[in-house]
């Protein structure tokens, strides 16, 4: 780019290559910039809410996924444009951060968008748009805080977290199940929360999946599940009181380093070598034998001949068990991971009270049960399911939720569902507009408006009359005074998400308005792209 003046003295730019870019300025990049957010968004509308469709893509390799969680499907897209690469970025951070509501955020950037491009048709500059929708997050975000409930919950008394987790699984194809997945996921949570610092660490929980039985046989379970099994079939398939030595060294005789040559050129010669190598291998299993452990666990594996001798001298063991799946057997089982044979001590060894070995169906798959351990903090969800894509996206349904109770904990505030924080929030954005007496309040407006795309998305996701029931509720709502409607999806019969159970987290619901809120300002904010022309 090189900058050139003119006769008169005015500067314009030269840029290089000029035939082969493409340059949009002022407005026209403006609208190219929305029409591509609002692209993405609308992908997304119609997966929002309980009765929200699914979408399958297919990558690449032929791989399919089914999902209606806006994280997994943004994630999955082939996006090309840098303004729906944005609006990628931007559910994925609301994913990290809350781990809920990644289809709603994007909804919500995209009316943003559109309502904005009206703004920009009536001549208003951008920036006092960008301003206005910063005050109108600011007013809702408020808002949400005086709306909000607070949910008194304990260890023994978890009833209000189940429901709000029940509310984040109803818009799942997991549905038919919420509740115990639901229960499962809090109990999960609650067996990892340190509740006096307010603080879950969600490595903890482990989620599992096999294919086989219903939906309905997902189960917790108190320890470790490994997707291993006892390396010898002869091996005893379940051992009480186990005390587990976790090994990262590789559990046979050392092969030569060097790139010497061993000549053998007799009989006597090997039967020593096998022999040292035996003995060096006995003498492995009775460091193990000696300090008292009843299991070995080894990152990497050993050879027939290793195992045969495991076998004969009554040690059960387990090869190739993962680094992650190491550290969680560490943990729960309050054992070290011991990197050198040398280093084995009795203080060092796991402790479970019960391992054993279950088989699934008809084929030869086996998993390994790691249970009462004596420390209880690691916890496996195992879920099982007809086929594969059921399975996996029952593990993002119950990320979902375990990441919902996690909120709950750090901050146990709610806001009610249904679309009725959005509609109380627009009500009050509406309210606080008169106080602003520039162009803004324009921007302001138009904020509030854009908030009931939510409600209007969920009501003709459930197949309602959209604008209809959208004003019905939000004049029962300015009406009673009462935040608490929202749209009847499920059509019980009553507009009233308090009676209904469908809550919402504070903090996800806050983190979406301003997430929203700062891509589009950022999206108002390019007034000039340059890319290269396709070829």
């Amino acid at each position: 780019m090189a900058l050139a003046f003119d006769e008169y003295g005015r500067p314009f730019i030269i840029l290089r290559e000029q035939e082969s870019t493409t340059r949009l300025r002022g407005l026209d990049a403006q609208k190219a910039n929305i029409s591509a957010g609002v692209a993405v968004a609308r992908i997304l509308r119609t997966s929002l809410g309980p009765k929200g469709m699914d979408k399958m893509l297919q990558n690449p390799d032929g791989d399919i996924t089914i999902s209606n969680d806006g994280a997994t499907i943004l994630e999955q897209m082939d996006v090309d444009n840098q303004i729906g690469k944005l609006m990628v970025e931007l559910s994925r951070s609301q994913d990290y951060e809350i781990g809920d509501g990644t289809t709603g955020v994007v909804v919500m950037a995209g009316a943003l968008l559109e309502q904005a491009e009206r703004l920009l048709e009536r001549g208003i500059h951008p920036i006092r748009v960008a301003e206005g929708f910063e005050i109108s997050s600011r007013i809702a975000v408020a808002h949400l805080e005086q709306i909000a409930h607070k949910f008194e919950f304990s260890a023994t008394d978890t009833e209000q977290l189940v429901q709000t987790c029940m509310t984040t699984l109803s818009s799942k194809i997991v549905k038919r199940c919420k509740r115990s997945l639901a229960e499962i996921a809090v109990k999960a949570v609650m067996a990892v929360a340190d509740l006096e610092r307010k603080d879950v660490n969600l490595d903890l929980i482990k989620v599992e999946g096999k294919v086989g039985r219903r939906l309905e046989d997902t189960e917790l379970i108190h320890g470790i599940l490994v997707d291993k099994d006892m390396s010898h079939p002869q091996m005893p398939k379940q051992i009480e009181d186990a005390k587990i030595a976790i090994l990262t060294c590789p559990f046979e005789p050392p092969k030569p380093k060097t790139k010497h040559k061993v000549d053998i050129d007799t009989v006597e010669k090997f039967q020593t070598l096998r022999l040292q190598e035996q003995k060096y291998f006995d003498d492995m299993i009775q460091k193990c034998k000696d300090v008292g452990a009843t299991l070995v666990i080894c990152q990497w594996g050993f050879d027939d001949e290793a195992n045969h001798l495991l076998m004969h001298r009554n040690l059960p063991a387990v090869r190739w068990v993962g680094g992650v799946e190491l550290e969680l057997i560490a943990i729960a089982t309050g054992g070290r991971i011991v990197p050198r044979f040398q280093e084995l001590t009795p203080e060092k060894l796991g402790k479970a009270g019960l391992v054993r070995e279950k088989a699934f169906g008809t084929t030869k798959d086996r998993m390994l049960y790691i249970e009462h351990c004596a420390n209880s903090r690691a916890v496996t969800i195992f879920i099982r399911g007809g086929n594969k894509m059921m399975i996996e996206e029952t593990k993002r349904s119950i990320h979902d939720a375990l990441c919902v109770a996690r909120n709950l904990i750090r901050n146990n505030s709610i806001v009610y569902g249904g679309g009725a924080a959005e509609i109380s929030c627009s009500i009050a954005i509406e309210a606080a507009a008169d106080k602003y007496p520039g162009v803004e309040q324009y921007a302001i407006r138009a904020f509030a408006d854009a908030l009931d795309s939510v409600p209007m998305a969920l009501a003709e996701n459930s197949g309602l009359q959209p604008i209809e029931t959208l004003s019905a509720v939000k004049s029962q709502q300015i009406k009673d005074n009462n935040p608490c409607c929202g749209i009847d999806c499920n059509d019980i019969g009553t507009n009233d998400m308090r009676e209904q159970n469908v809550f919402e987290t504070l903090i996800g619901k806050q983190q979406q308005m301003l997430l929203a809120t700062q891509v589009v300002k950022m999206i108002l904010k390019i007034d000039d792209v340059i890319s290269p022309s396709e070829y």
